[in-house]
């Protein structure tokens, strides 16, 4: 069946959402249709979406801006219907549909060029990589001076309470942390370590381009990631760890980093 225009993965993962109006899910379906393999990994992503929605429903956030995510200043501004006040709703979620479109997308649709949003779990592997498995430097900054370390880099993201997250409660200390370079700006790691001697790293990140407000999975190579975006702050856990302990410790670092 022929388009009116090519179904791009902006589309999927709006489709994938429940973001698009009738027009354009019709025409997303027509595609599936058309093509069964990416129909296939459009039935992972939602069955994805559902369980990590339901996994961080009691930590989802509403605001009166929220229809912005979605209609943008001029039209919040008007007259709202009742449909785009549940779509921003929707939106709002910090902790929802996602899916594994990281892990999935490159096998079927080519990849744009990335955003900050898909940059954010490649530079999250990329530094659990280099300085987990560091012995005697992982960090500049050991957890010795966690007041220092909240501050420095707190002024250097310009967030004035950033507060290191406390993961004693699952099992995890902090050793320290780091200033590195997230979607080239100034950006913080912090590690932790359990008495196996596992280790997690948590990134933050700050980019004025970010609009959308998720949560994401990635994974490549036996390192996992989960991943949000709240506000202009991007959050990022990564480690090589069971999964079902990552998400403990992604969702107690959402519930005490600043909102």
């Amino acid at each position: 069946m022929s388009e009116s225009r090519p179904v791009s993965e902006a589309d999927l993962h709006a489709y994938a959402d429940g973001f698009l109006d009738e027009a354009d899910r019709k025409r997303v379906e027509d595609h599936l249709t058309d093509n069964p393999e990416a129909a296939r990994v459009m039935a992972d992503w939602q069955a994805q979406n559902e369980g990590l929605k339901n996994a961080f429903a009691a930590y989802s956030v509403s605001r009166p801006s929220d229809v912005e995510l979605i209609a943008g200043p001029s039209t919040a501004a008007k007259s709202v219907t009742p449909r785009r006040l549940a779509m921003a709703a929707a939106a709002a979620l910090i902790f929802m549909l996602g899916g594994l479109a990281g892990h999935f997308a490159p096998m079927v649709f080519k990849a744009p060029a990335l955003t900050a949003m898909d940059a954010l779990p490649h530079e999250a592997r990329n530094a659990y990589l280099i300085y987990a498995s560091e012995v005697r430097h992982p960090v500049e900054v050991f957890a010795d001076q966690e007041a220092h370390l909240a501050k420095w880099l707190g002024k250097r993201l310009d967030i004035t309470d950033l507060k290191v997250p406390n993961l004693q409660s699952i099992g995890f200390k902090l050793i320290g942390g780091r200033l590195l370079p997230v979607a080239d700006k100034p950006g913080a790691m912090f590690m932790f370590e359990n008495d196996a001697g596992r280790r997690v790293t948590v990134l933050v990140g700050r980019n004025g381009e970010n609009r959308t407000t998720s949560f994401r999975f990635a994974s490549t190579g036996g390192v996992e990631t989960f991943y949000w975006i709240d506000g202009d702050l991007g959050y990022a856990v990564t480690g090589d760890i069971p999964r079902t302990l990552l998400q403990q410790i992604a969702e107690e670092c959402y519930r005490q980093f600043p909102t």
